[in-house]
């Protein structure tokens, strides 16, 4: 006979998790294209978050060229469409949001799977692409991540619709069925005898500084890049983003390098007052060819690049760069040790400056990364200031 379930989330009772569902208007309309492998996966977030937002529609497959139904709903021009697509040309929907309504596109399955859909389909390559790094560790504790700075799909909608609706308190409510599902779902596994499983060996408790800061402090490479960048109108930005600053510095040895381009399009009206550069200053630079032989003379094969999230590198490869393959994610590092919203890099900075961090260990509050001197011109020289007195602090702790 088989077992009951809820008609509404298709779970157990034992395990239903609507009486957690809010019901969530936005001016957003959502269209979630679910992997068929994840459709029947008891825990997935999909068919939670369709439920949680009356705008959301949720399609099933992996062929979407010619689909009628997404035809439809991708050609209103009163909501043009994007993708939350995670790749070197993605737009930082947390920092730069379109504006007006949009029609929000989400695929829904393994990273594997959600590659495949979108290289498969020229309907979603063609879409603007917006992405974005998790502020917060995933709370989606019951299914196992690729990388720890990953989140389920309604976890996702959550950031994603709070700087699109510009609400994000309102939006955390998405999190209630989550941890109903998680929590109930724990509840139910520990009176679950298990059998056949391997004794888990515990490993190091506690989160720990990467072992990249220990083992290869003589190539650590803090870098920042600066973009002109047009904001996106009625689903496509006016102008490509363009490199026009690069700023890195050798760590261990503070050895800097600072090189600008002018842009090679109009300069958009915001990029003076986010870079901290003047208008002459930039227009003033050299060219991109030059500013990438610079950089390509700096680093060196061997090199770990660290940045804030993968932004600056995506930059300099975009121009033209060979970059070193090794990267360290300062943004991601310190989101694990602190297990706690980190904000901006600037607001890091100054929580790290005003009181001895978790982070830091014992390390004294003069020794934070805000209270050192810009390491050059604009907000690119503040940024990489506080990036390398960072990882400096973390290899003082790692020295004892």
């Amino acid at each position: 006979m088989p077992r009951a379930l809820c008609p509404r989330c298709r779970r157990p009772p034992v395990v239903c998790y609507c009486h957690a569902v809010p019901h969530l208007t936005t001016r957003t309309r959502v269209v979630i294209l679910q992997h068929p492998r994840e459709r029947d996966m008891p825990i997935g977030t999909a068919r939670m978050a369709s439920l949680c937002l009356p705008e959301a529609s949720l399609h099933v497959g992996v062929r979407w060229d010619g689909h009628p139904a997404l035809g439809a709903l991708l050609a209103d021009p009163s909501r043009p469409p994007i993708l939350l697509y995670p790749s070197g040309d993605a737009v930082d929907i947390l920092r730069a949001p379109p504006p007006g309504p949009v029609t929000l596109v989400v695929v829904d399955g393994t990273w594997s799977q959600a590659k495949s859909v979108v290289r498969d389909n020229a309907v979603l390559r063609a879409l603007p692409r917006y992405a974005f790094a998790a502020p917060e560790p995933s709370q989606y504790r019951i299914r196992r991540e690729p990388h720890e700075e990953y989140v389920s799909t309604i976890e996702a909608l959550m950031y994603v619709l709070g700087a699109l609706e510009g609400d994000a308190p309102r939006f955390r409510a998405l999190l209630a069925p989550l941890g109903a599902m998680v929590d109930a779902q724990l509840a139910a596994n520990r009176h679950t005898p298990r059998f056949r499983h391997r004794r888990r060996v515990p490993g190091p408790s506690g989160p720990r500084i990467p072992p990249v800061v220990r083992e290869r402090y003589g190539s650590l490479v803090c870098v920042v890049g600066e973009s002109n960048a047009w904001p996106f109108r009625d689903g496509a930005q006016q102008h490509p983003e363009e490199l026009v600053h690069w700023m890195a510095e050798r760590v261990a040895t503070g050895e800097r390098l600072s090189v600008m381009a002018a842009p090679r399009w109009p300069l958009s009206p915001s990029t003076s007052f986010h870079t901290g550069l003047t208008e002459a200053t930039l227009l003033g630079a050299g060219d991109g060819a030059s500013l990438v032989a610079g950089a390509q003379a700096f680093l060196r094969p061997d090199d770990v690049l660290c940045a804030w999230g993968h932004h600056s590198a995506n930059l300099l490869a975009k121009a033209g760069a060979t970059l070193p393959r090794e990267r360290l994610d300062l943004r991601a590092a310190l989101q694990r040790l602190r297990n706690a919203k980190l904000g901006t890099l600037e607001d890091v900075g100054e929580s790290l400056a005003a009181e001895a961090s978790p982070a830091l260990g014992s390390e004294p509050a003069g020794a934070a990364p805000a209270g050192s001197a810009p390491a050059g011109p604009g907000r690119a020289g503040r940024r990489l200031a506080i990036l390398t007195a960072l990882v400096r602090a973390w290899y003082r702790q790692e020295q004892g």
